[in-house]
């Protein structure tokens, strides 16, 4: 297997304000409050990615914490919670009887959640279009390990998860058949959280050694895409949007801007994506030359994440174009600029606001 050592850039870290962060297990981001929710025990933490933190609602969240359409769904104590993203109201509480240790959890974008049981090595699925009568079903009874966090890959109809000890693995359920093949058997040892982003690389997190490793779409090749800084590293989440990853670990909550692994300088050379000048004034202009016409996402976000400003979203001919920076009217900091392309490249410039 081809190893690939890179290095990233950890831009945020989430200080303890009135509420603080003391078994930070699970972290999802919630598109509906532009936020990123965070498993603490008993209590879940709300968390704007710049060290500003609240509590949300009267929820609590023990493991794995999943966002379906309105809803947040959480792993509480054996039991599979719902709450309201818009009220933060408590819509859920389903108790499986016999259930040893509940830990991740995932959805399939429609009505069912998946959720592991670590102790017992089962996988539930959860039919959750009535979500006042949920129902759930024992999905597979043995999984040859530990599972802990779990995946949906809809484009290959199938769970992947992860599983717990030496010689960790990543192993997939077919979800036409419901039987579980391994994957990959690593040299790491405790995986805990594994996700995915909008090209088909999966991300995993490793407490031996503390790292996230990157694999391509067929585990076939493996980069380490983070300093050695971590500690425990458990349930990631993930932003596809932005390229965020929330990286939960005990005591603190960290954010790594994975955009900055990629190779973009090709990209970026044959799109001629350019920021003038830098720090911005109002003569400012983000530039790019398009060869063919293309749908074009050009987005503004700030250091957590949040999305601030929607430049273009559109389809435009091939061509060089020129966007006026002139009139942002945001606050001083640091923001990125994303140019996202219906062909799947997607190119990210800093800005500077004095």
């Amino acid at each position: 297997m081809k190893s690939i050592i890179k290095f990233v850039f950890l831009f945020s870290v989430s200080f303890l304000m009135a509420q603080s962060y003391q078994s930070a297990e699970s972290v999802e981001f919630d598109p509906v409050n532009n936020q990123w929710l965070v498993a603490n025990g008993s209590r879940i933490i709300a968390d704007d990615g710049e060290g500003n933190l609240s509590y949300f609602g009267a929820g609590n969240a023990s493991h794995g914490l999943e966002v379906l359409g309105n809803t947040l769904f959480a792993v509480a104590s054996n039991r599979i919670k719902g709450y309201d993203l818009s009220n933060e109201d408590e819509v859920m509480n389903l108790i499986i009887p016999g259930v040893s240790f509940l830990n991740g959890l995932t959805n399939d974008g429609a009505n069912t959640l998946f959720v592991t049981d670590f102790s017992a090595g089962k996988i539930y699925s959860i039919d959750v279009s009535d979500i006042s009568n949920p129902t759930y079903t024992e999905l597979v009874s043995n999984t040859g390990g530990t599972p802990n966090g779990v995946l949906y890959d809809g484009t290959n109809n199938r769970l992947l998860f992860v599983t717990w000890g030496g010689s960790a693995q990543v192993k997939a359920v077919d979800l036409g058949t419901n039987l579980v093949t391994t994957i990959i058997t690593t040299s790491l040892t405790n995986i805990d959280g594994i996700v995915d982003d909008s090209l088909g690389n999966y991300y995993i997190s490793s407490w031996s050694p503390d790292r996230i490793t990157k694999y391509n779409n067929d585990f076939s090749i493996s980069e380490i895409v983070t300093t050695p800084s971590l500690n425990n590293p458990a349930d990631i989440g993930y932003n596809q949007d932005t390229d965020i990853m929330g990286i939960p670990m005990g005591s603190s909550v960290i954010f790594v801007d994975l955009s900055l692994l990629s190779n973009s300088d090709y990209n970026a050379n044959t799109y001629e994506y350019l920021v003038s000048s830098n720090p911005i004034n109002e003569s400012s202009y983000i530039q790019f030359t398009l060869q063919d016409a293309e749908f074009i996402y050009l987005r503004i976000y700030d250091t957590s994440g949040k999305l601030v400003k929607i430049l273009m979203n559109e389809e435009i001919q091939a061509s060089t174009h020129k966007i006026s920076l002139a009139d942002l009217q945001l606050s001083s900091g640091v923001y990125f600029s994303r140019l996202t392309t219906q062909k799947g490249t997607s190119l990210t410039k800093k800005l500077i606001v004095n």
